[in-house]
């Protein structure tokens, strides 16, 4: 017997996915610090030092940690709580023993210690000088303060043995970067001494703003005429007339007037709710 045609089978077919592809562009640039000079890192690790002693600023640590008890289930929560109120009391520091913290914190805010509290400070552009320790692992982590610093004209560098020589003598583990605030009084005698040992910033696609005094002077001229045009009333632009050229009318600046205010008609409001009644 002849076996009747079969329909053929309608599977589901998997469609593939497109696979998603990101362009992304290679820096052609390879951004660096500049190099520091063997002289010049003794001089600028040396007057630190010195400064920092001098003013005697310095954290000083609670080495002692209060340790904590097991909590047992036979012993309710009053009880626990009584006992670590007694610790408490009877741990009170002595006269002759300092508390934790710096020791002068009003030299401490002349200061900004650290990768992210030295950037902070560049971007609200509050620092004079910037310096940062070359044994940082990865370099990334400081990589992004080169064009930052140039940026804010703020001198900067990276000095070897930075965190080795200055950590110990502040009382912290490490010291990535350091910075010198404007409002500094006890560090501006060191900072005028190093600044002129800092090498330049080069950065390709930023000129180096520190040199380039002319540019400075002009955007200033444009600040101070904008300054005056801000400081002159509407009424003073309006009366004011522009210089006619050759072939061209006087004009006279009038001042807007709104003669009427038309509602939009195209707008849909939504009827106000009607209180429903109630029936008794």
């Amino acid at each position: 017997m002849a076996v009747a045609p079969q329909a053929p089978g309608r599977g589901s077919v998997r469609k593939t996915r497109p696979l998603t592809v990101k362009t992304s562009l290679n820096n052609p640039y390879t951004i660096c610090w500049s190099a520091l000079e063997r002289e010049d890192m003794h001089f600028i690790l040396q007057t630190l030092e010195d400064r920092f002693k001098s003013v005697g600023l310095e954290k000083i640590e609670d080495k002692r940690r209060n340790k904590k008890q097991p909590f047992s289930k036979k012993q309710g929560r009053e009880k626990c709580s009584i006992d670590v109120m007694s610790d408490a009391l009877e741990r009170k520091p002595e006269d002759n023993q300092q508390v934790s913290g710096w020791t002068s914190v009003h030299v401490r805010k002349q200061l900004a210690i650290g990768v992210n509290e030295v950037t902070r400070a560049l971007e609200r552009n509050e620092l004079l000088l910037v310096l940062v320790c070359k044994s940082v692992k990865p370099a990334i982590i400081t990589s992004h303060l080169i064009q930052l610093s140039l940026s804010r004209m703020v001198p900067a560098c990276q000095v070897p043995r930075l965190s080795e020589r200055i950590a110990p003598v502040i009382g912290l583990k490490c010291v990535l970067a350091l910075g010198f605030k404007k409002n500094t009084t006890d560090f501006v005698d060191a900072v005028k001494a190093i600044i002129p040992r800092v090498p330049s910033l080069n950065v390709p696609w930023l000129q180096d703003r520190l040199e380039d005094s002319r540019e400075n002077s002009e955007s200033d001229s444009l600040e101070n005429e904008d300054k005056d045009i801000l400081d002159t009333s509407f009424e003073d632009l309006s009366k004011r007339r522009r210089k006619p050229t050759e072939g061209q009318q006087a004009v006279v600046l009038q001042p807007l007037k709104i003669k009427k205010l038309i509602p939009n008609p195209n707008k849909k409001r939504k009827p106000p709710k009607s209180k429903k009644t109630t029936s008794k």
